[in-house]
């Protein structure tokens, strides 16, 4: 039987503070060319082996 998913309590504070910052931060981030190649070539395999 399945439990009830209890409510997201809601940031307030520090923590929510942190959180914006956070967001902020990742949004200006770049990600390097050598990881983009990786998720790329992790997709295809995955896509292979999906397909069949």
């Amino acid at each position: 039987m399945a439990k009830t998913i209890k409510e997201t309590p809601i940031l307030t504070g520090a923590d929510a503070v942190r959180f914006y910052k956070n967001m902020k931060d990742a949004e200006t981030k770049k990600v390097s060319t050598e990881e983009l190649l990786r998720v790329k070539k992790g997709a295809e395999r995955l896509k292979a082996i999906w397909t069949g």
